[in-house]
């Protein structure tokens, strides 16, 4: 059965004493969220050893890393591959967020080359999509998801394609306190559960969840989520303060 997800990126934030005791504090507050929900929290690289260990306890709560490279091995300086996250017992890693694409010119195959790597090393895809404001306004958004997609998706079987939650993140909205309307994060999201089930079909669409990714707040989440195809969210900012994190996940409670 598909969960609702509320995921956690914390970015380049955090010094390791301060994500233990952040994740210390959302593991006290994680009482309070209903069961449907699972929360995943995605720390730095160097968080990701200790809190694996610190959440073992916590059921329905898993460890994502915010990249992998998109080698297997060799010599890359710098880079950290799936295989390696992977041995650290991480359960997922974001792959295409629109950060990722922007500040570090990673295209459709480049991602692409990660979410089967990441899947090879028994590795959960949260994959990114979504359009920038100059899209939007010419009217191009939907065209642009659909080939975000399709690009880095639509190669894989359906097995597969079943590990994989998509978060749709308007540019937009990333940071900048504008968030999609629930009418539109709705459309989107329906637009690309369309997608998956003209692809592999309406048994496979149905267990993919989609979640929103755009300033996402305690204040927005209830209506956002109240979508039938709206799944949960990827929050930034607001992960960073245990308050605004629990309380968003407990838009689920009602």
């Amino acid at each position: 059965m598909k969960k609702n997800i509320v995921a956690g990126n914390w970015k380049m934030n955090t010094s390791l004493e301060e994500g233990i005791a952040l994740l210390n504090e959302i593991q006290a507050g994680y009482k309070e969220i209903d069961s449907s929900v699972e929360l995943i929290i995605a720390p730095p690289f160097t968080h990701l050893t200790t809190l694996v260990k610190l959440s073992q306890e916590s059921s329905n709560l898993s460890i994502a890393a915010q990249n992998c490279a998109a080698e297997e091995e060799g010599a890359f300086t710098g880079e950290v591959s799936a295989k390696m996250i992977g041995n650290l017992g991480v359960s997922y890693v974001i792959l295409g967020h629109s950060e990722r694409r922007k500040h570090y010119q990673e295209t459709d195959n480049t991602i692409k080359k990660k979410i089967d790597l990441a899947l090879k090393f028994q590795l959960r895809p949260i994959f990114c999509c979504g359009e920038s404001i100059e899209e939007r306004t010419a009217d191009e958004h939907f065209e642009v998801v659909t080939s975000q997609v399709e690009n880095a998706l639509f190669h894989l079987d359906e097995s597969n394609f079943g590990k994989i939650i998509v978060a749709y993140e308007p540019v937009w909205a990333i940071g900048t306190g504008e968030t999609a309307t629930p009418d539109q994060a709705q459309e989107m999201h329906a637009h690309i559960r369309k997608l998956i089930t003209n692809k592999y079909g309406t048994d496979t669409s149905e267990q993919v969840a989609i979640i929103y990714g755009g300033s996402c707040n305690p204040e927005n989440a209830k209506k956002l989520f109240a979508n039938s195809d709206v799944d949960g969210g990827l929050i930034g900012g607001a992960s960073l303060e245990v308050s605004d994190f629990i309380n968003i996940a407990k838009s689920f409670n009602d």
